[in-house]
């Protein structure tokens, strides 16, 4: 697996400050840029056998290094001249691109979020919002500044997103800022992705007989003899709160609460109902085995470009059917949960 000693793996805050300082020997027009990507789209750049991150590296000629995959998210390190970076960004995008023409009939924009210095980020914003307004109007990309910083960092997030042409412009543009306001004031903290949140926060679903943990946009399977360790549990779907001492029924409520049957309807993008429903309806079936609700897919009503999908089931099965279409379709776009 591929691994980088990029900052984002130190712990010492002074070695913090010096790995995102600028090393000695680097020229003035190098610049680093890291990019904040899910397991499944760092594995579409990595390619089987390492064969594509090898080919953006030697094409491109920028330096590219990838954090391990022990958490959720991983931090792509790109070091190199604007030329080099925007070649490896380039080729990053059109393979994401091909892997959306695999499940989607419409191509959505393709999104990916830069991890920036806090004092970097003013610059992309400029006075009154006007740079990031120009930014969006040169390039038709869509350009996003978290306003605030990312977990125990002094970094931001700025997404953008758009079609390949104008997402690779709007890039470059961030890129030349970056270089300009090259090295960021003050002392710059790099965000560090975490494997799982706090399980005294972490929401649990009980569904089809089992329980599931969610951290961030995953459902995780939870065994039952690891659930005394969360105490006072509440799902996410709306209901009396279940507790971990409480033991299960097979159809995973406690005791004494019916199983109510219920329904819930959702619209989806027409172009994005191939990602949910998946070659030969394989995706849609995982889901309906993971949850234990009925999902159905309405047809295409004339004139409408949205899809209704009705699910039933009790209001936890219809709750984690929910979180994972929704999370199926995050996974296929870059990352952000698309809901109606």
């Amino acid at each position: 697996m591929e691994n980088t000693t990029d900052p984002q793996n130190i712990s010492n805050p002074l070695q913090l400050q010096q790995a995102n300082s600028k090393p000695a020997n680097e020229p003035d027009h190098f610049l680093t840029i890291r990019l904040l990507m899910q397991g499944k789209e760092v594995g579409s750049i990595i390619g089987k056998r390492g064969d594509n991150i090898k080919a953006i590296r030697e094409e491109s000629g920028a330096r590219i290094n990838i954090s391990d995959g022990t958490t959720p998210e991983r931090i792509v390190t790109m070091v190199g001249t604007i030329e080099t970076l925007s070649k490896a960004f380039g080729m990053i995008c059109q393979k994401f691109e091909d892997d959306l023409k695999q499940t989607c009939t419409t191509i959505p924009p393709i999104t990916l979020r830069l991890v920036v210095p806090a004092s970097q980020c003013g610059s992309i914003i400029g006075k009154g919002g006007a740079k990031i307004k120009e930014i969006r109007e040169t390039t038709g990309a869509s350009v996003q500044v978290a306003s605030e910083m990312l977990p125990t960092s002094t970094e931001r997030a700025v997404t953008i997103s758009g079609k390949l042409d104008s997402i690779e412009s709007c890039f470059r543009q961030i890129c030349q800022i970056m270089l300009e306001q090259s090295p960021p004031k003050g002392e710059t903290i790099p965000y560090r992705p975490k494997m799982m949140i706090s399980p005294v926060h972490a929401p649990i679903i009980f569904a089809n007989g089992q329980a599931y943990q969610v951290q961030g946009q995953f459902a995780i399977p939870l065994p039952p003899n690891e659930l005394n360790a969360f105490g006072p549990l509440t799902p996410l779907a709306p209901g009396v709160p279940v507790s971990a001492a409480t033991p299960l029924l097979p159809n995973g409520l406690p005791p004494n609460r019916p199983p109510l049957q219920t329904q819930r309807e959702i619209t989806i993008a027409n172009d994005l109902i191939g990602c949910i429903i998946g070659r030969g309806g394989q995706k849609i079936s995982e889901i309906r085995q993971a949850s234990g609700a009925n999902i159905k897919i309405a047809d295409l009503d004339e004139g409408s470009q949205d899809r209704h999908v009705t699910i039933s089931g009790t209001p936890e099965q219809i709750q984690l059917a929910e979180f994972l279409i929704h999370s199926r379709i995050a996974s296929e776009i870059g990352g952000i949960l698309i809901t109606h």
